[in-house]
């Protein structure tokens, strides 16, 4: 095992997760789709889904595919005296930016994916708000201290609970099957607010795709709110790392 071999995984299983992720909202989005229409639940299932395939070709990593995931486990790992994310691989900085870096080139690269494969439902597609839902999320209700609390606390919840299957908390051999789960009941339960980004390289690696391009009619990438999927899930995640030192082995 090494950086490379981390790097690798986490670009794979990330760019896995963003294309089939932003594949379903575009289904539902865009015009001439045949999952036009289809409803908020069904992004909530295929982002789940997403999610179970990007894990599932990126377990040599440990499959993080999320920033918030890898700073959330650093800081638990560093509470317990963990000095691994996988056999070789060593919690530290080297290991943190490869993660998050290949994170990010693989959101980047499943946005382009989803792009090419609904090539024609972009050009189609005569609101440039809905060709931006494709690629990252925005809010219901624009408020960026409340929106920030929203995906302060999905990210809390996605976390925590990740760390609760360590504990013993899900039987090892369902495998990804309980992490699609908790990303659908994250969507359908507190989702409405912002769409739920709960991901830093799952909105700000496709929302960089967005702004670079060439789709016809796409508009502005929404610049001004994009800090807040960013932000808002590395505070959930680090929140969620230390609250889990405390309180899971009391309730494991």
């Amino acid at each position: 095992m090494n950086l490379g071999i981390i790097f690798l995984s986490e670009m794979v299983g990330t760019a896995m997760l963003v294309l089939l992720g932003t594949g379903v909202v575009a289904n539902v989005a865009l015009a001439k789709n045949k999952g036009h229409n289809g409803g908020f639940l069904m992004v909530n299932i295929g982002w789940g889904l997403a999610v179970f395939a990007g894990v599932i070709v990126s377990y040599a990593s440990g499959a993080h595919l999320n920033p918030a995931v890898t700073l959330g486990l650093t800081a638990n790992y560093l509470g317990k005296g963990v000095t691994e994310f996988v056999p070789g691989i060593p919690v530290d900085g080297a290991s943190i930016l490869t993660y998050i870096s290949a994170q990010l080139v693989g959101a980047f690269i499943g946005a382009v994916f989803c792009w090419l494969a609904y090539k024609q439902h972009f050009d189609a597609e005569p609101e440039p708000a809905n060709k931006l839902g494709v690629f990252s999320t925005g809010p219901a209700i624009r408020s960026y201290a409340w929106n920030l609390i929203t995906e302060i606390i999905g990210t809390f919840v996605l976390v925590f609970v990740i760390l609760g299957f360590s504990y013993g908390g899900t039987p090892a051999e369902l495998g990804a099957i309980p992490v699609a789960f908790l990303v659908i009941a994250i969507g359908a339960s507190l989702g409405g607010p912002t769409g739920y980004a709960i991901n830093p390289a799952r909105d700000l690696g496709p929302r960089i795709a967005h702004a670079l391009l060439p789709i016809k009619g796409k508009g502005a990438s929404d610049w001004g709110y994009s800090w807040v999927p960013v932000v808002g899930p590395i505070i959930g995640g680090l929140i969620a790392g230390w609250a889990a030192l405390v309180l899971l082995p009391v309730l494991s």
